[in-house]
């Protein structure tokens, strides 16, 4: 069944508020599908559980499964990263959207939220990355990134363990929570419980209103925002590996002679395993 007969079958049995939803969606479906769930109830006049009662209501299991059943009733160019297919030169396509999406990044980079999370990593006695999916591999490339400068961080990637280490963490902990959609239900259930033992929350997400942001202590948005058909796009990956990278300069300027030593110590230590 179509998305706008779906919602036109369950219109007469929604209430005002349900109604609300409804009529952005079948208005506006082409910007939905980048819009978070907090966003959504915000751009109707709705709450979040509003807009989730909607979803279930037609159909779906929740907010993210509904996304991706509008996308693909999208047409092709407008559920993927703006490219028609029309233009054969797809690798300077590409390109232009990586150059316009660091642009983008930099132009929404909160730099007192960014010097504040440097800080709260600075001082942190331990570091969590928390993320699941194609986010879990940024969280992977973060702890590379820190141990090369010789901080003791961590990422794992089962949800079990993230689990128990989220329990573990207290004060002076740094949980680092890394979510596009800024709705990851693991991600977003992680930072809570360290939160509530005391660690500090920082956020990274395409969503300035997104529950992810609204757990964190600290939020650092990033760009290139894709559509519920694209997980794990370039354009999100880019701006995630520019904020870790934004991150990592800024602890090396203030701790210039160890973080050298620290690099050199890191590069002995793998370069006997590499032919």
């Amino acid at each position: 069944m179509e998305m706008t007969d779906r919602i036109n079958t369950y219109y007469p049995s929604m209430t005002k508020s349900e109604q609300k939803v409804a009529k952005c969606v079948l208005e506006h479906p082409d910007n939905l599908i980048y819009l978070s769930v907090t966003e959504l109830a915000d751009f109707a006049g709705t709450g979040e559980t509003t807009v989730m009662r909607f979803c279930r209501k037609i159909g779906f299991k929740g907010y993210q499964d509904f996304k991706l059943m509008l996308a693909q009733g999208l047409p092709k160019q407008q559920a993927f990263s703006g490219w028609d297919g029309g233009d054969l030169d797809y690798a300077a396509h590409l390109y232009e959207s990586a150059v316009n999406i660091l642009q983008s990044s930099l132009g929404m980079l909160d730099r007192a939220q960014l010097e504040e999370s440097i800080n709260q990593l600075d001082a942190a006695r331990y570091i969590q990355f928390f993320g699941v999916g194609s986010s879990a591999i940024t969280a992977l490339d973060a702890k590379n990134r820190f141990l090369r400068i010789g901080r003791r961080v961590e990422a794992i990637a089962d949800s079990h363990i993230q689990s128990m280490m989220a329990v573990t963490m207290g004060k002076g902990d740094v949980a680092f929570g890394i979510s596009v959609s800024g709705s990851t239900l693991d991600t977003n259930d992680m930072l809570m419980k360290a939160k509530q033992n005391g660690a500090r929350v920082i956020a990274m997400t395409n969503y300035a209103k997104s529950p992810i942001a609204s757990i964190a202590d600290i939020v650092l948005l990033t760009a290139g925002k894709e559509s519920p058909l694209e997980g794990g796009s370039m354009g999100a990956k880019i701006s995630q590996l520019f904020i870790i990278e934004l991150i990592c300069k800024g602890l090396e300027r203030r701790h210039g002679d160890e973080t050298k030593n620290m690099k050199e110590l890191t590069a002995r230590a793998v370069i006997d395993r590499i032919c």
